[in-house]
């Protein structure tokens, strides 16, 4: 048996190709859009891609199970549990006409690809319709199984937040029986044998729960004795209690990937290939027609940048910037090295940005003759013109309920987008995070929208070693 991890490190995502190589088959659990990556990972191992799996339908990224069908005419093997809300609509829906050759899974289901057994078990919790896959070496001689990819059921050290179709994809009043269902799957799988490897689909920076270990895997054995949710296992209520709070505030586009993954993820055929802007190119773009994303250092961006563009580091942070920023429709330009210009392509087709048009050296930006600025405001002069403006925190609303500058408005910054019709349009606008990352970002945003924006130099930690007045406990917390 093989099997490869393929991580990507900005969605913190992880997918797994599992191949029998005495016979060349070769399935992917939970891969993403752009699969060329797979099939060539495949091919260089003497494998074929014969199946594709999910565990649930995903919120983060855009699953390239039905591409890899279409690409390889694999078989697709997706989760049957969820009930008619969360039934895969994209079955019968291949190019040209006809349906995929698709298994719908129920509990305890089984199948093979080459020698290897994978078991289907129903987790809900983070979502109605959430499998896991126990994986058996049946080829290897193997009467147990090695180890199960748990998708967004267990992670190292953390299980799946159960709030994400509430603060997600607005279903209203679920978060508590999801986190029930969590509960139950959870006391469940603390019956597993502690040799179980587990596999799990996301690491240290995904949104898909709050405390995940940067270990790529790791074991049933160990997750019983150090997985903070799984420490809560034996009471329900102060299981539910913990799994619910503190929960990061998900990025807008959430929603939108969970409705595309159930309904069908729109077939991309090859990743984008952006051309190469001169400064004349760079002149002629209007900010407000094309979403320009520049991602040199802050302090470049923030003494002169294209108009209109936004700002994002190369970083997790990338994806939340410019899903929470950028419409789906809107064509794209990126301002970065040469170097990573196909890997932020790729991570933009991976959240259901395509229209990836073109790409410019960051130096070529200095040669256009009028650049736009973002002023910026240290702590100290705040202190002196506080009352002056209106007070924007882009933090999430735990970080805010433990210490927030007064009368400040709370709205995350994956989630302002939504909300950005409501702030103020005549008085200028003090906008922070926890050290200037996320609010630079943010500040770029609105400052593209049309508002009179300063950053906030060095955030929140800025203020609070500067001596200013702060409030504590969510009362302090104003939504905007």
């Amino acid at each position: 048996m093989l099997l490869r991890m393929l991580y990507d490190d900005r969605l913190a995502q992880a997918a797994y190709l599992i191949g029998c190589q005495k016979t060349g088959e070769a399935i992917v659990i939970d891969p993403e859009r752009d699969v060329d990556r797979y099939i060539k990972l495949a091919a260089d191992n003497g494998l074929r891609i014969t199946a594709a799996a999910e565990t649930h339908i995903h919120a983060d990224f855009l699953s390239g199970s039905r591409e890899l069908a279409e690409q390889t005419g694999c078989r697709v093997y997706l989760p049957g549990e969820g009930g008619p809300d969360w039934t895969y609509g994209w079955i019968d829906s291949k190019q040209g006409g006809g349906s995929y050759d698709a298994t719908l899974l129920s509990d305890g289901d089984t199948f093979r690809v080459g020698n290897i057994e994978f078991r289907a078990v129903h987790t809900p919790g983070h979502t109605p319709e959430h499998v896991m896959f126990v994986v058996t070496d049946l080829g290897g001689g193997a009467t147990e199984p090695i180890g199960i990819a748990t998708g967004d059921f267990v992670f190292v050290g953390d299980l799946g937040r159960p709030d994400l179709l509430e603060s997600a994809a607005g279903m209203v009043g679920v978060k508590e029986g999801f986190a029930r269902q969590l509960h139950k799957s959870a006391s469940e799988f603390l019956e597993l044998p502690d040799f179980l490897q587990i596999w799990p689909a996301h690491g240290a920076g995904s949104a898909c729960g709050k405390a995940l270990g940067a270990v790529p895997t790791s074991t049933v054995g160990y997750e019983k004795r150090f997985n903070a949710s799984l420490a809560h296992a034996g009471d329900e209520k102060r299981f539910v209690d913990f799994i619910l709070s503190d929960q990061p505030a998900p990025p807008l586009y959430f929603a939108r990937m969970k409705q595309q993954n159930r309904d069908g993820v729109p077939l991309l055929g090859k990743v984008p290939e952006p051309r190469r802007l001169s400064s004349d190119d760079l002149a002629a773009l209007d900010g407000q027609r094309v979403a320009i994303v520049d991602t040199r250092p802050w302090a470049a961006f923030r003494d002169g940048h294209l108009p209109g563009s936004l700002w994002s580091p190369t970083n997790v942070q990338f994806p939340m910037v410019t899903g929470s920023y950028i419409e789906p429709g809107e064509e794209i330009v990126l301002v970065c090295e040469e170097h990573l210009v196909d890997e932020l392509t790729r991570v933009l087709v991976r959240i259901g940005l395509d229209r990836v048009v073109g790409w410019a050296q960051p130096a070529d930006v200095a040669a256009v003759g009028s650049l736009e600025t973002v002023p910026e405001m240290t702590a100290e002069e705040f202190k002196q013109r506080v009352g002056e403006h209106h007070v924007l925190d882009v933090r999430a609303d735990h970080e805010h309920a433990g210490g927030a500058i007064g009368g400040a408005h709370n709205v995350a910054h994956t989630r302002l987008a939504s909300r950005v019709a409501e702030l103020p349009g005549d008085k200028p606008i003090l906008v922070h995070c926890r050290s200037g990352v996320r609010s630079a970002a943010a500040a770029a945003y609105l400052r593209r929208k049309g508002y009179d924006v300063i950053n906030l130099e060095g955030g929140f930690v800025a203020w609070e070693n500067a001596g200013g007045k702060i409030e504590r406990g969510r009362a302090a917390s104003v939504e905007v």
